[in-house]
This record gives C-alpha cells, structure tokens and sequence, in this order.
C-alpha cells in the first residue's frame, strides 16, 4: 500500500474516533434518548447552556481545579487534536501549510461545536475550540520537528 493512502487511511480512521469519542460518546440507549427528545426547545436550551466566552470555562478549571477534574478536561481537549496536526501534512496537498492545516482543523471542530450546540449531543464552548486547535498547532509542531530530525538523519548517513 502506497505511504499516503495508508496514511490517509489513518487519518480517516483517527476522524471517526475523534466523532465519536466527541460526539457519540454515550451508550446507544442514551444517544437514542437525546434524539428522540429533539424538538425546538432542545435547540433553545442549547444556546442557553452554550459558552460563547473566551476564557471562562479554562478560567473555571483554573480557579477550581482543586474540585474539579481541569487537568484532565484541559489536557483531553488538548491532546485529542495533536494527531490531527501531525497527520494532516502527510495527508492533504497543502497540509505542508500551518495556516491550511489549522484552518482545516478550525472547521473541523467548529463542526463538531455547532453539531452540539444544536443537537444536545454535548454542549458548545469556544474554549474547547481554542484548546482544540490550539492542540493541532502543537502536533503541526511535532511534525515539522520530525521532518527536520528525519531529514538530518537521512543527510547524516
């Protein structure tokens, strides 16, 4: 199997449990439950609970992190989306390009916001925005550290 495909296999591989881990992370019945209660008031109720503040839910687990799990809340949302850096290069023409893969990966997530934000399937927050891309930055950075490593190894032998 040709490098790219099966890294665009991976990378498809890694989308899905990135939705699901996200999105579809209750058991069956549950998610069931949540669709079978879509009605317009869910929407509103959405938007009511939405976090449209930047900083606060970060500045929450900071100033509470003593009762709340933060690290473990700040550091998922963060490192669910390094792969997504480090394997969007190998994966798309421009990928090579930080400002095309954060794009992609703004999207990505924002889609995954407004998907809860309207679906009840979990609940929108700008931070998780900000720290998810801002894990796809660290993993392009990873990346580009591999690459140059790679690249010094195969100048050096």
């Amino acid at each position: 199997m040709q490098k790219r495909k099966m890294w665009k296999l991976f990378f498809a591989i890694y989308i899905l449990v990135v939705i699901k881990v996200i999105i579809f992370k209750y058991p069956y019945q549950e998610l069931a439950k949540i669709a079978a209660s879509w009605r317009r008031g869910v929407i509103f109720e959405g938007l009511g609970t939405a976090n449209f503040t930047p900083f606060k839910t970060i500045k929450m687990y900071i100033d509470y992190a003593y009762k709340l799990n933060s690290v473990e809340n700040l550091a998922g949302n963060v490192l669910v989306f390094v792969p997504f850096g480090v394997l969007f290069p190998l994966v798309a023409r421009d990928g090579e390009c930080f400002f095309v893969m954060l794009l992609n990966a703004f999207v990505f997530v924002l889609g995954i916001e407004v998907f809860q934000l309207f679906s009840a399937f979990g609940a929108f927050d700008v931070d998780d925005l900000l720290l998810n891309c801002f894990g796809a930055a660290l993993g392009f950075g990873i990346y580009r550290l591999l690459r140059f490593y790679m690249a010094g190894r195969k100048g050096g032998t």
